[in-house]
Formats: C-alpha cells, sequence, structure tokens
C-alpha cells in the first residue's frame, strides 16, 4: 500500500538538506509518495501565514512529515502570529504531536569532534523524550501587558495536566524498556508545582513498569550531570521547555547538532520527523550544511511512522560507511578528513545505499 510522505523545507538551509535527503528516501525504491508545502518563513512571505490551511490539510492527510528547519533574522521583527516559529509550533499543537524523541548518539568515527575528553563521550547514547504540546509554550494566558505605572511585563504560564505527564510518561517508559531499562525524569519540583506534580504521576506510572528503574533530578543537576558525566543517562524525559534546552545540550556533547535526528509522534505513531538543529540562514544557499541530521531522520520515520525497520537499518549503515570514509562537512571536519559539500554528502550516502 503507497505511503504518504509530506515534505516540509521550511527556510534557511531547509530546502537543501531535505533535498539530500528525498534523495537518500527514493534511492530505497519504496511504495512512497512524495508531496511538499510551505511551512514557516517561506508561507508566511507565500501566504501571509507561517502554517496554512493547505499545509495543514496536507499535513493530517499524510502518514509521515519530513521537515527541514524554520526562521531566520529576517522575520524576527514580524508580530508573533507571523513568526516562522508558530507555523512549527502550531502544526506540532493541530497534530497533537506530544512527544519529542531526540536521540543523541556519539558515532565512534566523531569521537574527537565533540569538546569534551573522548573518556567522558565515548559510546554515548541517550534518548530524550521531550513533552512537545503543553507546558510554557502553550499555557494560558500569556502576553505583554501595561501595568498602572505605565511599565510593562510579560508573563506566560507554565501548567500541566495529569493525563499530559501521563502520556508522555508512557512513551518514555516504553522506549526504555526497549533499551537499558532506565529511565530519569527531570523537573524542578523544588520550586514549580506544575513538576511536583509531574513527578507524582511518573512515580504512579513506574508501578506498571516494574522492569523499569525510575529516578528522578533536578533540571539544573540534570544540566551539570550532563556535561560532567553523561553516560549515566539511559532514557530521559521531561517537559516542553526543559526539554528544549536539555536535548541541544546533548546534542552538543556529540560534537555537532548537525549528527542529530528527531521523531515528533502522536498516540498512533504519525509522527514529523526533522533534524535537530536550526535554519543557520548564516550559511544557507552555500552549500556547507551538514544532510546527515536530515537523513537519519528519514531513518527514524521509516521506523517509527512507515514500519520500514530494514530501509532505516540500511540508511544508518549507509552513514556509517560513509564516516568510515573520512568524508566530513564544515560543523564535523577533523584532520584527515575530506571537507565535502551538502550534495556531495547527500550523494556519498546514496552511493553507499
Amino acid at each position: 500500500m503507497t505511503k504518504h510522505v509530506l515534505v516540509l523545507p521550511g527556510d534557511g538551509i531547509g530546502p537543501e538538506i531535505v533535498t539530500e535527503a528525498v534523495k537518500v528516501l527514493g534511492t530505497l525504491n519504496l511504495d512512497i509518495e512524495i508531496d511538499s508545502a510551505l511551512i514557516g518563513g517561506a508561507a508566511v512571505d507565500a501566504t501571509g501565514n507561517p502554517l496554512p490551511d493547505e499545509t495543514l490539510e496536507k499535513a493530517r492527510n499524510a502518514d509521515a512529515i519530513l521537515l527541514g528547519a524554520v526562521g531566520g533574522p529576517k522575520w524576527d521583527g514580524n508580530a508573533m502570529e507571523q513568526r516562522p516559529e508558530k507555523g512549527l509550533l502550531g502544526i506540532r499543537s493541530q497534530l497533537e504531536l506530544f512527544a519529542n524523541l531526540r536521540p543523541a548518539i556519539l558515532y565512534p568515527q566523531l569521537a574527537e569532534a565533540s569538546t569534551l575528553k573522548p573518556e567522558v563521550v565515548s559510546g554515548l547514547d541517550i534518548l530524550i523524550v521531550r513533552e512537545l504540546t503543553g507546558g510554557i509554550y502553550f499555557g494560558q494566558p500569556r502576553g505583554i501587558r501595561t501595568l498602572d505605572n505605565g511599565e510593562r511585563e510579560g508573563y506566560n504560564t507554565y501548567v500541566y495536566s495529569e493525563s499530559e505527564i501521563r502520556r508522555i510518561g508512557r512513551q518514555a517508559f516504553e522506549a526504555a524498556q526497549k533499551r537499558g531499562k532506565r529511565l530519569c525524569s527531570i523537573d524542578k519540583s523544588n520550586v514549580l508545582e506544575v513538576t511536583v506534580l509531574w513527578k507524582e504521576v511518573m512515580d504512579e506510572l513506574a508501578k506498571e513498569y516494574p522492569d523499569v528503574e525510575l529516578s528522578h533530578m533536578l533540571v539544573d543537576n540534570a544540566a551539570m550531570q550532563l556535561v560532567r558525566a553523561p553516560k549515566q543517562f539511559d532514557v530521559m524525559v521531561t517537559g516542553n521547555m526543559f526539554g528544549d534546552i536539555l536535548s541541544d545540550a546533548a546534542a552538543m556533547l556529540t560534537g555537532s547538532i548537525g549528527m542529530l535526528p528527531s521523531a515528533s509522534l502522536d498516540e498512533n505513531g504519525k509522527g514529523m520527523y526533522e533534524p535537530c538543529h536550526g535554519s543557520a540562514p548564516d550559511i544557507a544557499g552555500q552549500g556547507k550544511a551538514n544532510p546527515l541530521a536530515t537523513i537519519l531522520s528519514v531513518a527514524m520515520m521509516l521506523r517509527y511512522s512507515l514500519n520500514e525497520i530494514a530501509a532505516a537499518d540500511r540508511i544508518e549503515q549507509a552513514v556509517e560507511k560513509v564516516l568510515d570514509q573520512g568524508l566530513r562537512t564544515a560543523d564535523i571536519m577533523s584532520e584527515g578528513c575530506k571537507l565535502v559539500s551538502t550534495e556531495e554528502m547527500g550523494a556519498a550516502v546514496v552511493a553507499a545505499l
């Protein structure tokens, strides 16, 4: 049966990296039909809306979505509702893509690319499960208001319901069951009541997963421990804001955020797949971007949403082979390796396949 994949190239380096990922997908000769649509700044420029109705409709009808990246300084002066990031937040919310899976894996070929000592990060393999559609990014009320004394005040609301915490918790426990059976829940329960509830719900869930060892850690300590001794973690689960910050920190342990894919899933396994990095407008159009995170996002898409496990394995093995060949984009370049362009790196993965 034909599977339908929607491609959202987005802004900055998005179109370049997505082009290479689509080439890789096409090499696999699977029964997949690809469509494309606008999101982010590109959609704002074309329609005035960062998430046009046409894009949302196509997204609802797709079996999976591949996203490049959104945003850039070009749109920084826009009103909040016309910021590219609103398109990304909107599609996550509208499709209820509440579970963000972000692996942080250090490929042995790139051990020297990490800013930490090789013995600290060698063999690193962490999965961060981030709640994606709740928390302070979506809580109401929110805004900027003028007080009686004329001073402006900005405010946001950090809110989670038990059901929201429980469903992301289940995703994390189930992921831990398939890995090292260790789950660390990250909160700030010494200060924030909402994360007191978070911690309580995680403890309740733990009774249903006796084979998984649950631990808790305050977010500031977790940030420190990620840098001090990252291999102590297997699966980490946390809310939207903390997950946003910690997953980027974990990404850099691996040497480059340009290597890391991500998946955002709904309750049925339908998902949107994207690299962890941003739109990098400073290098857009120069052939410098690393397409491997997006290519590895295709592998995650095949594994989690399209049930093409063997094809996903093939892509990951091809990436390993290309790294073994010493090919590097600028972000992962090291002595003795060959510097290649975005297109050359994509072509090398296709050749390896």
